[in-house]
Order: C-alpha cells, then sequence, then structure tokens
C-alpha cells in the first residue's frame, strides 16, 4: 500500500506528486555520487495545498514527506517513492520522522515565537532523512510576524529543505509566499470515493459508510469520525434536533448552552489526554526533582507550556462548535432543497420528518437567514467571540427566521 492510496479523489494531485517525488529522489542521488542533478525537474522547494475543508489537504501533504523520505530498496529498481512500509514513510506519517517538522496552530493564530526554532531548522541539512521538510498545517492563520519569518525562510531555502504549507484556498497566504511555492488545489472527494474508502480501509458496512459519507458531504475525515465513533453519531444527532428546540426562547437558550458545554466538555477531554503527558514529559526534561519539585529557573518554562495549552483548548472548543454549524448548516441546506422541489441529494435522510416539517412551516427567504445566521456565528467566534454568546444570538435568529 502506497502512500498515495489514503487521497482519496486526488488521483491528478496524486500523479503530480508522485513524479516530483521521483525527480527528488534522483536528485539526492545524484548528489550523494557527485553526478549532475537532472533536468526539468518537476520538484521544487515550497508547495502550497488547499483546497476546501476535509479534501485532505494535511494528509496529501504528509503522504509527499513521507514520498520524500521513503528510503525503499525498490526504488533502486524503479519503485516509485513513497512505498508506504520502510521506515521513512512510516515515521512520516506518523508524525515522528526526525526531519519532518510540522507546525499547526495552537490557538487562533500561528505566532512568531512558535515559528521560530521551525525557521532555524529549516537552514540546517537533513538528520538522518534525504529531505529536510517543514508542513505548516494552517498557512492562513500565520500572522504579520510569523508570515514574515517563513517569507524569508522560503526566498532563500537551504539545499534540501521543502516548505509544505496548507490553508483553504490561494488567497488565505500572502502573495508574496504564494508566488514562491507550486500551487495544488485539490476537490472535494465525491461522496461514492469516500463511501468506498471507508468500506476497504475502515471495514465500516457499506450501509454506515454511505450514510456517514452523505452526511459529512465528502469530508474524508468526518465521514472517517462519524462512521466509526459512536459518541460522534450521538453529538451529531443531538445538534439535528436542535431546529426543533428553538421554537420558544427558553429552548432556544437552552439549546445554545448544551451546544457549548458538548464542545467544551470534548476539548476538556482531548486536553487531559494530551496537557498531562506534555506536563510530564517537560518536568522530565527539565530534570524535576523527588516530590516533583522543579529546578529553579524553570517556572517560565511551565508557564510557557501552560499557556500554550489554554489557547490549544480553546481553538479545540472552536473547531467543535464549527463542526456542529456545519452539520446545522447542511441541515438547513436540506430543507431549502425540499422547499424548491431540488433534485439535490439529501444530506441529512435520517431526519426526513423534521425536514419536511421545517419545510412546510417556512419559506425559502427564511431558510437563507436562518444559514446567515448560523455563518454569522461562525464569524464571531473567528472574532473571538464569547462562545456561549455568539451561539445563543445564532439560536435565537433560528426562533425567529
Amino acid at each position: 500500500m502506497s502512500v498515495w492510496d489514503d487521497l482519496v479523489g486526488q488521483e491528478k494531485v496524486s500523479e503530480q506528486l508522485a513524479a516530483a517525488a521521483r525527480d527528488a529522489d534522483a536528485f539526492v542521488t545524484a548528489a550523494a555520487s557527485d553526478a549532475p542533478p537532472p533536468e526539468a525537474s518537476k520538484m521544487t522547494h515550497a508547495w502550497l495545498f488547499t483546497g476546501p475543508p476535509g479534501a485532505g489537504r494535511e494528509q496529501t501533504a504528509r503522504a509527499f514527506a513521507a514520498a520524500l523520505q521513503c528510503v525503499s530498496p525498490d526504488r533502486a529498481l524503479g519503485g516509485v517513492p513513497g512505498c508506504g512500509f520502510c521506515d521513512g514513510c512510516h515515521t512520516a506519517l506518523i508524525g515522528t520522522h526526525a526531519d519532518v517538522t510540522t507546525v499547526a496552530a495552537i490557538g487562533t493564530q500561528i505566532l512568531a515565537d512558535d515559528m521560530r526554532d521551525t525557521v532555524r531548522k529549516s537552514f540546517t541539512s537533513p538528520a538522518n532523512g534525504r529531505w529536510q521538510v517543514i508542513l505548516v498545517e494552517d498557512a492562513e492563520r500565520l500572522n504579520e510576524k510569523s508570515a514574515n519569518a517563513v517569507l524569508k525562510a522560503v526566498e532563500e531555502p537551504a539545499p534540501r529543505t521543502v516548505w509544505l504549507l496548507c490553508a483553504p484556498s490561494i488567497e488565505d497566504v500572502l502573495p508574496t509566499i504564494r508566488s514562491r511555492c507550486r500551487h495544488l488545489n485539490l476537490r472535494t472527494p465525491s461522496v461514492e470515493a469516500v463511501a468506498d474508502m471507508l468500506v476497504r480501509r475502515e471495514g465500516v458496512e457499506p450501509e454506515v459508510a454511505a450514510a456517514a459519507a452523505r452526511a459529512t458531504q465528502g469530508h474524508v475525515d468526518r465521514a472517517r469520525r462519524l462512521a466509526t465513533d459512536p459518541a460522534a453519531r450521538e453529538r451529531r444527532a443531538a445538534v439535528l434536533k436542535l431546529p426543533l428546540r428553538v421554537e420558544e426562547i427558553g429552548g432556544a437558550l437552552k439549546a445554545a448552552q448544551e451546544l457549548v458545554d458538548a464542545a467544551a466538555e470534548d476539548a476538556k477531554r482531548l486536553a487531559e489526554e494530551r496537557d498531562g503527558k506534555e506536563t510530564e514529559e517537560l518536568r522530565a526534561a527539565m530534570g524535576a526533582g523527588q516530590g516533583g519539585r522543579m529546578p529553579r529557573g524553570t517556572a517560565g518554562v511551565m508557564k510557557d507550556l501552560e499557556d500554550k495549552q489554554k489557547r490549544r483548548r480553546t481553538r479545540t472548543q472552536r473547531d467543535s462548535l464549527d463542526v456542529a454549524l456545519t452539520d446545522l448548516t447542511a441541515f438547513y441546506r436540506d430543507v431549502l432543497a425540499l422547499q424548491l422541489g431540488s433534485r439535490v441529494a439529501i444530506a441529512n435522510a435520517e431526519a426526513e420528518d423534521a425536514l419536511e416539517r421545517l419545510a412546510r412551516a417556512g419559506t425559502p427567504e427564511s431558510t437563507l437567514r436562518r444559514i446567515e445566521a448560523i455563518n454569522a456565528c461562525r464569524e464571531a467566534l473567528d472574532r473571538n467571540v464569547a462562545p456561549l454568546l455568539a451561539v445563543e444570538a445564532m439560536t435565537m435568529a433560528l426562533r425567529a427566521g
């Protein structure tokens, strides 16, 4: 199974990256033997992956990173880099390769402090692998200072360094950065392709796979979670009941509180899994003594870690809310389709009774206003409005129609 097999519905992009990986492999081989590098190479030092949510931007970038680090002996026999089995591929895919550095937004932005060590590392030669790969998962969240730091590194990279930037669209990245990158745009996979992947890779029953793929409209990660995690299905079912609970003011406010509480609980659960491990690892690295006492001068380091974890919890909560808002948008889209007599496939077939009830009770104009209210809530969360205030305003707007 090659690294490209997990890229659902991205055959054209996979072909381009496989060709670039072959040229990159030839470049490294030529450098090791003092031979001249290949001409007209399809490889370049910076790549920008864009596409809608769920298209697999980060997965595609990581698959390419794995292909660049592939050490399979089959390469010498003409095999395509990216076997998926060798140590280089495996460690790059699971995120433990020493020469593949991943940068993701901890809060709402990638700060310059978070990029400083990464930019410094980008100018060094690979320690063990064939390339020094820097993967920025949320390039659209670079602030002015961190974006300028990346720009300087991309303008004059080290010979064996590759930058892989991921963003929703090319407009989300500074023109000065994107002009120095090779752009690859991913498309939303078809519902059929996602369902097929769930059956083949996850062993999901065909009916469950089809329902998850249809409900998430081609979002690969969410479809996988929905098909394999009963808790995710329960949370989604609760969200889909919200439109029927906002007919009264009390119900609207209570639904808002429950939505925010569920997102906070998700963030707390994930934080408990990660934060404790990070804290213990840092304490051990700083030489905590008996009784857990930390050496002098390390309080600032621990405070920095706590601040980082707090920012990450905030973002995790808002990401969880965003998933719920996406489900709500899809629900009202189905209502609108019924009101307009559209033949577009219904994403939420399991809630057909509720969809028809709301379609009969309202008009297309009121449904569009409700969709706009959900988008306004999402924008408010992006502006750091308190989650409860933003969601309460949305549920009241849903009630008003």
